[in-house]
């Protein structure tokens, strides 16, 4: 992982979590070979523990192959919610939990 490829380290993305993808916003440009162009995704892997899915992949360089960050996604259900987290370098840092029931009871409204 490069902390020079990116403006700012594990920017905060408060809610937003990407399975796949970069945060070009953050991205600066390659410290190895100093060229400014798409990031690629490598290494790509998923996989399923104990009811989690965890996917991880590469960002690298499109001219010289530096990797710049790596990316970790998560996805769960725990009770009645789907939970989402992202901890990237590149991307950023994220968490979210929506509800798997057609109205989220954290969102409604107090009867008193």
């Amino acid at each position: 992982m490069c902390t020079d490829c990116v403006q700012k380290e594990y920017p905060d993305r408060g809610n937003t979590c990407l399975e796949d993808g970069s945060y070009l916003m953050n991205y600066v440009g390659c410290a190895k070979c100093h060229q400014r162009d798409f990031v690629l995704i490598s290494n790509k892997a998923t996989e399923d523990e104990d009811g989690e899915e965890i996917v991880t992949y590469d960002h690298v360089c499109k001219n010289c192959d530096h990797i710049i960050a790596r990316h970790e996604y998560t996805f769960s259900v725990v009770d009645d919610y789907q939970e989402y987290t992202m901890l990237c370098l590149l991307c950023g840092k994220a968490e979210d939990s929506i509800s798997v029931l057609p109205d989220d009871p954290r969102q409604s409204a107090p009867l008193f």
